[in-house]
């Protein structure tokens, strides 16, 4: 008997009329990620609508079906076989429960998973030196990835949203009366929530994905330190240097002199 870990993993694309005709079950661990459009996930109990990031995550043999709403598209993954590496993670996410669990991603966070799992796609088609190595090594980074991004309350999507208009608007100081509207909440009600997801305020998140841009353009671009300053929302040079070593205890070019490797000639 195969005990070896095994991942079966694809994306389905189906038409609006499209739907399982019977609820079924199956012996492996199931996550389907909306990437496109809407459906409705239905058990034996309940029907649940999902939409473009929505996660389902469905234990082993639980009854269940998907129908779609509109033109939709799956990316899925079936597991079996699970080796102890990933038991800790299928835990965090629900998948050793009783009951499915839906969980969601932002649109900018939906939009890397389904780069990382197109790649994944890709590289499963290829052949490996040590397949179950790898097998393990890509299912770890996309089970992480859910796990680091997803959210369990469907409500705070709409606070997500907002993190995802910070993200896009490094160069703007946002306010928080913009992002409350964007997302129809009042303006303490968004401070609120928006604190009770991230753990800090919408001004320090914007500072976080500043901070992160930067350094991502220091450490991968030859761009200088006047594009980067401009690129995270600083007209003056002197107050994006001022700032990043506030933070980081050293300016933005000794920084980047640090992440470099001096190659022996």
């Amino acid at each position: 008997m195969n005990t070896s870990f095994d991942i079966r993993s694809f994306i389905g694309s189906h038409n609006a009329d499209w739907f399982d005709d019977r609820l079924h079950r199956h012996s492996t661990i199931e996550f389907s990620v909306v990437l496109e459009g809407r459906g409705m996930f239905i058990t034996g109990q309940r029907e649940y609508p999902v939409e473009v990031g929505h996660v389902v995550v469905i234990p082993a043999n639980y009854e269940h079906r998907f129908a779609a709403v509109t033109k939709v598209r799956f990316g899925v993954i079936h597991l079996s076989h699970i080796p102890a590496q990933l038991s800790d993670l299928l835990d965090k996410l629900g998948c050793y429960g009783e009951h499915p669990r839906l969980v969601a991603l932002s649109r900018i966070d939906k939009d890397r998973f389904e780069r990382l799992f197109r790649e994944w796609l890709f590289l499963k088609s290829s052949s490996f030196k040590d397949k179950p190595r790898n097998y393990i090594a890509w299912m770890e980074m996309l089970l992480l990835f859910l796990s680091e991004h997803s959210q369990t309350d469907l409500q705070a999507m709409t606070v997500t949203k907002a993190a995802d208009y910070i993200r896009e608007h490094l160069r703007e100081n946002v306010h928080i009366r913009d992002l409350a509207e964007l997302t129809g909440l009042t303006n303490a009600g968004f401070r609120r929530l928006f604190e009770q997801i991230y753990d800090m305020s919408p001004k320090q998140f914007q500072q976080q994905c500043r901070m992160n841009e930067a350094k991502w353009l220091l450490n991968s671009s030859d761009k200088s330190i006047e594009e980067i300053a401009e690129k995270v929302g600083f007209i003056k040079l002197h107050s994006f240097s001022q700032w990043f070593k506030k933070k980081e205890g050293v300016s933005p070019s000794i920084w980047r002199k640090t992440q470099q490797i001096d190659v022996p000639k």
